[in-house]
């Protein structure tokens, strides 16, 4: 197994309303250019020179595993091509299991869940977070900088932070029901054309969500239900992997994971809207965000 360069890519806690940093760590996303060839497509990461995986590891499903778990999965990743990781310090152990594993150097930062208002205009204030990003890059210290979000207005908010700043990348949710809904998918659309137009990475997540918990008891290791049934994922991860330009940051569960690497290896079309349209009939999904 070959372990050769390292990429980290830093996200930056959201500034609180009193102009603080959040006490809560930074995520990390950790890039390695490894020798295995692999088979799942790879991409440019925008105008950043990095030739990515389409699929992003999501180091959360790391956060409560033991270390030969983790040395296991951390293989099944080289053996599948994966050369792009994300994980945080607020991860459980994932930071601990991956440090071993890697030489690190800071290449991208990120501000992270940049959606409410308020938080949007003192992370890009004056003497805000942004500047201290930029201070950084000015400095040689990181490459890139980018900003990630969730909830349903985050696509026209990222656009609002790109005619702001340059950024290098961009996260959100994408999967077919979300986009189901008209007003979200208006906006994702406008974004990709921005992001296309610019050069600017588009990562997508929950792309195997099948609904909120609501109340139910909740019985995996994320904070919405996911698909489980692996037709289900081979459906939701193609037709993310359809699209042209994005990449897909998989799911933070280290059993469902084999799932989503094994489906994006045996990606070739994208299925038709019918097909999906029955699969989430059938199993009842929901949007994560209205």
């Amino acid at each position: 197994m070959t372990r050769s360069r390292i990429r980290v890519c830093h996200d930056l806690a959201s500034p609180s309303r009193d102009g603080a940093v959040d006490d809560p760590p930074p995520r990390v996303k950790l890039w390695t250019d490894v020798g295995s060839t692999g088979v799942i497509a790879r991409a440019p990461f925008g105008s950043t020179g990095h030739e990515s995986s389409r699929v992003i590891f999501g180091g959360a499903s790391l956060s409560h595993v033991s270390r030969a778990e983790a040395a296991r999965t951390l293989d099944v990743l080289l053996e599948h091509g994966v050369n792009h990781l994300d994980t945080a310090a607020s991860y459980g152990d994932s930071e601990l299991h991956i440090a071993t594993w890697l030489k690190r150097n800071l290449d991208l930062i990120q501000l992270h869940n940049l959606v409410d208002v308020i938080e949007w205009e003192l992370a890009l204030r004056e003497g805000g977070a942004l500047d201290a990003a930029v201070e950084a890059r000015e400095e040689g210290l990181v490459g890139s900088i980018g900003v990630t979000g969730h909830g349903s207005p985050v696509a026209a908010v990222h656009r609002r932070s790109l005619e702001r700043f340059a950024f290098d990348s961009v996260l959100l949710p994408y999967n077919f029901v979300q986009m189901r809904d008209p007003r979200y998918a208006t906006e994702f659309e406008r974004l990709a054309s921005t992001c296309a137009e610019r050069g600017v990475a588009v990562q997508t997540i929950k792309s195997i969500a099948l609904a909120p918990w609501d109340g139910r008891p909740q019985v995996g290791a994320t904070w919405y239900e996911p698909m489980r049934n692996p037709d289900d994922i081979e459906l939701a991860v193609h037709w993310v992997l359809g699209r042209d330009g994005v990449f897909l940051n998989a799911v933070g569960d280290v059993e469902l994971l084999p799932h989503v690497l094994g489906s994006a290896e045996r990606f070739e079309t994208r299925p038709s809207d019918d097909m999906m349209q029955a699969m989430i009939e059938r199993r009842s999904a929901k949007p994560l965000f209205v």
